[in-house]
C-alpha cells in the first residue's frame, strides 16, 4: 500500500479510510486490525458476564431462598439486587469514562466485579450476598457505557452496528451458558450449595479478562476531546497498526470549540437535559426502560413462570430433592427459550447496519407484545398440550423479538446519539433508567406473581412494549452509518444525521 503526505483529519476518518493498492486499486471495505478485534474480542466479556450473573440467578434462586429461608420479599432482593447495583454502576461509574478515560474504566469495573464474584461464593449470610449482587451490578453498570464505547471510538462507522451489537450478543450467550451450566451442577452434585459453584465458574475468565485489558490503546477520540493531540496520534497509529503499516503517519485535527465558556463549565449530566440533547436523552432512555421491564422480569422469572403455568409439580416444594427436580424441569425449559435470545441478536447483527436502528426497535416492540399476548392467552387454558404450545411460543416470540429489537437496539442507540464529550455519562444515564424498570420489575415480579397472577402482569406488560414502539416512532434519532465525530443532532430533526 502507499500513502502520500498526511493531511490534518479527524480520528474517524483515520479509521474510516480505505487503503489503496500500489496501482490505485481500493479494497472495497475498511479492513478491521488486530488491535481493534482485540478491543472487540474483551468488551464481549462484560456482557457476557451480565448474562451468565443475571440469568443464573433465576437458577440460583430456589437454592439461595432455600439456605437463607427467603420469603417473597427476599427472593425479589436477591433478583433486582445486581439491576440495582447496574442501575446506580451506569451512571455513577460509567460517567467517569468521560473524565478518566475508557480504557482506565474497562480495567478498573472487570477488578470490582471480580472481587465481588469471589466474596460472594463463599458469602455466609443473606446480607453478605446481597452486597456482592449489587458490588457485581456496579461493575456490569459501568461495563454498559464504557464497553460499547471503547467498540464504537475505535471501529469503521460503516460495521459499527455490526460490531457493537455482536458485542451484546455474548449477553445472551451468557443467558444460555449460566442457565446451562446450572442444570449440569444441579444434576451432577445436587447440593443445597449448588448455586455457589454456579457462580464460581466465572472466576477464572474474569481473571483473564482483567490482565488482557491492560493491553489495549486508549481511545483517540476521548484523548482528543480532552486536547490531548499528542497522545491520540500515537494511540491511533497503534490501533491501525497492521502489514504493511497503513497509514504510517497520523495528522490529527484538533478539537474546535463550539459551546460558549459557561456552557463548558456545566456538567456531563445538567447538559443531557438541555434543548440540544434533549430528545437524544429521551430516545436513549425511555424506550429503554420501557423494554427492561419485560425483559428482565420475564428473564429472571422464566424457571418460576414455566413450573407455575404448567403445573409439572409443586413450586412450593421444601425439601431440597423436590426443589432441585422442579429447578431442573425449569432451567431446562429456560435454556431452550434462551436459544431464541440468541437468534435473535445473530439477525439483528445483519439487518442493523441495513435496516437501520429505529424500524428494528420499533418493529421488535411490537413483536414483544404479541410474544406475552400469546402467553397471557396459554393461562386461561386448561393444562395440557395446547396450553404448554402457547406458552413456548409465547416466550420463544418474545426472546426472538426482543434481541432483535429494542433491547439490542436501545444499547446500541445509547451509545450513538450522544457528542464524545458526553457520551459515557448520556450511554450510562439511559442504562442507569432502563434499570430503574429493571430493579422494578425483578423485585416486584414474585410478588405480583403470587397476588394478582401470571396472566395480569402478562397483559400489564404488553401495554409497555406498545408504548415502547410509540416513544421510538416519536422521539427517532437513525444514527445508522453515522459518524459519531457529527453526532451533535438538533432537537428538532426527526430523523437524526444519517450517513455523516
Amino acid at each position: 500500500m502507499i500513502m502520500g503526505k498526511p493531511s490534518s483529519k479527524t480520528v474517524q476518518q483515520y479509521i474510516d479510510e480505505t487503503p489503496i493498492w500500489s496501482d490505485g486499486t481500493s479494497i472495497p471495505t475498511v479492513p478491521m486490525t488486530a488491535m481493534q478485534w482485540q478491543i472487540w474480542s474483551l468488551a464481549t466479556a462484560g456482557k457476557f458476564f451480565e448474562g451468565l450473573v443475571v440469568f443464573m440467578t433465576g437458577v440460583a434462586l430456589p437454592l439461595i431462598a432455600m439456605e437463607f429461608q427467603l420469603g417473597a420479599t427476599e427472593k425479589g432482593l436477591v433478583g433486582s439486587a445486581t439491576l440495582f447495583g447496574i442501575l446506580i454502576g451506569a451512571t455513577a461509574l460509567g460517567g467517569l469514562a468521560d473524565h478518566f478515560g475508557r480504557k482506565q474504566l474497562f480495567i478498573a469495573e472487570m477488578i470490582l466485579f471480580f472481587g465481588f464474584l469471589t466474596v460472594m461464593t463463599f458469602s455466609p449470610s443473606f446480607p453478605v450476598l446481597l452486597i456482592c449482587l449489587f458490588g457485581m451490578g456496579l461493575a456490569l453498570g459501568c461495563d454498559y457505557p464504557t464497553a460499547h464505547l471503547v467498540i464504537s471510538e475505535s471501529i469503521p462507522s460503516n460495521c459499527r452496528g455490526k460490531l457493537v451489537l455482536s458485542a451484546f450478543a455474548f449477553q445472551a450467550v451468557g443467558a444460555l451458558v449460566g442457565t446451562a451450566v446450572g442444570y449440569m451442577i444441579l444434576k451432577s452434585n445436587e447440593s443445597i450449595t449448588d448455586w455457589r459453584l454456579m457462580y464460581a465458574t466465572a472466576i477464572v475468565p474474569t481473571i483473564i479478562v482483567v490482565v488482557a485489558r491492560f493491553f489495549i490503546t486508549q481511545s483517540p477520540q476521548w484523548l482528543i476531546s480532552k486536547g490531548k493531540i499528542k497522545e491520540a496520534e500515537k494511540e491511533t497509529l497503534r490501533l491501525l497498526s497492521r502489514a504493511p503499516q497503513y497509514p504510517t503517519r497520523v495528522q490529527l485535527e484538533p478539537v474546535r470549540e463550539t459551546e460558549p465558556e459557561h456552557e463548558r463549565r456545566k456538567s456531563g449530566f445538567v447538559k443531557l437535559f438541555k434543548k440540544k440533547h434533549r430528545r437524544a436523552t429521551i430516545l436513549a432512555s425511555v424506550p429503554w426502560f420501557l423494554q427492561d421491564l419485560s425483559t428482565y422480569g420475564i428473564g429472571i422469572f422464566t424457571p418460576t413462570i414455566l413450573v407455575t403455568i404448567l403445573g409439572h409439580s409443586n413450586p412450593h416444594e421444601q425439601n431440597l430433592a423436590g426443589v432441585i427436580h422442579n429447578d431442573m424441569i425449569a432451567a431446562k425449559g429456560a435454556a431452550f427459550l434462551d436459544l431464541l435470545l440468541l437468534a435473535g441478536i445473530v439477525v439483528a447483527v445483519f439487518l442493523a447496519d441495513r435496516f437501520g436502528r429505529m424500524r428494528l426497535q420499533i418493529l421488535g416492540f411490537f413483536g414483544c407484545a404479541a410474544g406475552l399476548l400469546l402467553a397471557a392467552f396459554s393461562t386461561h387454558l386448561a393444562p395440557g398440550t395446547s396450553q404448554t404450545v402457547l406458552i413456548f411460543a409465547g416466550f420463544m416470540l418474545f426472546n426472538f423479538m426482543t434481541n432483535l429489537g429494542p433491547n439490542a437496539m436501545t444499547y446500541l442507540i445509547a451509545g450513538e446519539v450522544f457528542p464524545t464529550k458526553i457520551r459515557g455519562v448520556g450511554a450510562g444515564f439511559a442504562a442507569s433508567f432502563a434499570k430503574i424498570g429493571a430493579v422494578a420489575t425483578a423485585f416486584f415480579f414474585p410478588v405480583l406473581l403470587s397476588n394478582i397472577g401470571t396472566a395480569p402482569l402478562l397483559y400489564a406488560l404488553v401495554g409497555t412494549c406498545l408504548l415502547g414502539a410509540i416513544v421510538t416512532w416519536k422521539f427517532r434519532i437513525e444514527t445508522m452509518g453515522a459518524n459519531l465525530e457529527k453526532m451533535d443532532v438538533p432537537s428538532d430533526d426527526p430523523v437524526g444525521r444519517q450517513g455523516q
